[in-house]
């Protein structure tokens, strides 16, 4: 379904809100335009209105009102509540009221993958609406245009547009997050979304309706077919060629200079929007100019990878951390499977540890017991260890301390020379977020940005273990035991 792009079928989103109360508020709008009398005298529009807000909220609470679904309603909510005060209801102003309430109730979502894609999305749909097809359509009907559209021809077209538009505007935020992207999504939409909207959807709707009478299982049969029809396209999309479109990961600039991009072609309508085409087209440069780490240390120091002289990582440690290893590989835009053997070509290991050579023949060893770390002081540039490392050790020490502070670290070679690395950590020495509070002090009273690792994040040359007080953080024996 992911693969596809059919994947926001699944979660409880702004589509599956907006088609509940579009159904209902068609169905209940039509019911009432039926009494002439009331057509006449009574705003139906508005009834509707409020007829469909409350079966938003009824799924609402339905769903059990999960965060991206709060967002959903509340988007919903105030588009209902401009047609009730006769208000446009799909304009730019009604997008920002409905960021501005979300943002005021969560602050925090304005980093989530759910809220960027959801209003990229309506952003595009919205400047479709209020641009695109005014210009589209506002020429005179040819007699083929006019036969064209007898068939639904502009329909299909809008349908198309649609699928576009939104599938082009949450690309960068995809390809952040999720580091893929879908190339045959706009396919799998066109075939799949018709039949999800005029059947999947209503006949559950329906089937919820009839079923305290009894009369459900008919439309739960119809509802099936549906399903099965969009679970073949999904199959058939994601069997295409190059269906999986993986992206390496790329730090947050891009995804701003693309946001920009996005933002200049969705409100502005001089022809400066199309500066957001040249946005657009440097943010996708720079993400993939973005380095890649040349090694990944998780944050207890349990899994490593390591890039090898083919430009792929190796992973080693102690266990396998499933999860970890498959966003590694997905971050690095690696198609291989966790039991890949390839993932552990190269590398060695015993009881004392794993070594293994990066590009440039550099060794990196992760230090499972003290015994062996002289050893691997002498030959390595880089030793991660849980263990005491020894006095006087030559090469760029990563231990416990460091990873309680800083969290997992991304290494990559320096242009310094052989052995010198540029580090990246999670939480970086000296930042303070409410959230991620900055600490104080490492052991010992020693400041944080004195190790040796916060030396390599500077871009320095790696420094030796002399002159670091030496501290008891040898783990339990229970740590020290090699695990399946």
């Amino acid at each position: 379904m992911f693969i596809s792009g059919l994947g926001h079928v699944l979660s409880i989103s702004g589509y599956h809100m907006a088609v509940v109360a579009g159904v209902v508020f068609f169905v209940v709008r039509a019911l009432l335009a039926l009494i002439p009398s009331l057509t006449v005298t009574f705003p139906i529009k508005k009834v509707a209105a409020v007829a469909a807000l409350i079966a938003a909220a009824f799924y609402l609470l339905l769903s059990g009102a999960e965060v991206a679904t709060q967002r959903s309603f509340l988007m919903t909510a105030v588009v209902l509540i401009a047609v009730m005060v006769d208000r446009r209801a799909i304009t730019f102003r009604t997008l920002a009221i409905a960021a501005l309430i979300v943002l005021v109730i969560a602050p925090e979502a304005l980093v989530h993958p759910s809220f960027q894609m959801s209003f990229a999305a309506t952003l595009g749909l919205v400047a479709l609406v209020q641009i695109g097809m005014p210009a589209l359509f506002a020429k005179a009907d040819s007699s083929a245009a006019a036969r064209a559209a007898m068939w639904g021809g502009r329909e299909i077209a809008i349908l198309a547009l649609a699928s576009l538009i939104a599938g082009l505007a949450t690309l960068p935020y995809a390809a952040y997050h999720f580091h893929r992207i879908t190339p045959y999504g706009v396919v799998a939409n066109l075939l799949a979304m018709p039949v999800v909207s005029a059947i999947v959807m209503p006949a559950g709707l329906l089937g919820l309706v009839a079923m305290p009478f009894g009369f459900d299982g008919v439309f739960w049969r119809i509802m099936e077919l549906g399903i099965d029809w969009m679970i073949a396209v999904a199959q058939w999309t994601a069997a295409l060629p190059g269906a999986v479109g993986r992206v390496a990961a790329f730090g947050a600039g891009p995804l701003i200079l693309a946001t920009l991009g996005i933002l200049l072609l969705g409100l502005l309508r001089t022809p400066l929007r199309f500066a957001g085409v040249i946005a657009l087209v440097a943010a996708a440069g720079w993400a993939a100019l973005t380095p890649r780490p040349d090694v990944l240390i998780a944050s207890d120091a349990r899994q490593l990878a390591v890039r090898g002289a083919d430009g792929r990582l190796r992973v080693f440690g102690r266990g396998t951390d499933r999860f970890l290893v498959k966003e590694w590989l997905a971050a690095d835009a690696d198609a291989r499977a966790i039991e890949d053997p390839t993932l552990r070509a190269g590398v060695s290991c015993d009881a004392d540890g794993c070594v293994a050579a990066l590009i440039d023949g550099t060794l990196v060893t992760l230090s499972l017991r003290p015994d062996g770390m002289a050893d691997d002081c002498v030959r390595a540039a880089l030793v991660v260890t849980l263990a005491q490392p020894p006095p006087g050790c030559a090469a760029l020490l990563v231990t416990a301390a460091d990873l309680r502070r800083g969290g997992a670290v991304a290494l990559k070679r320096s242009e310094r020379g052989k052995g010198s690395f540029v580090a990246t950590l999670v939480r970086p020495p000296g930042v303070d977020r409410p959230w991620a509070p900055a600490a104080a002090q490492a052991e010992n009273g020693e400041s944080a940005a004195t190790t040796a690792l916060d030396d390599a994040r500077a871009g320095g040359a790696p420094q030796s273990g002399r002159g670091r007080e030496p501290v008891d953080a040898t783990p339990p024996p229970k740590d020290q035991q090699d695990e399946d």
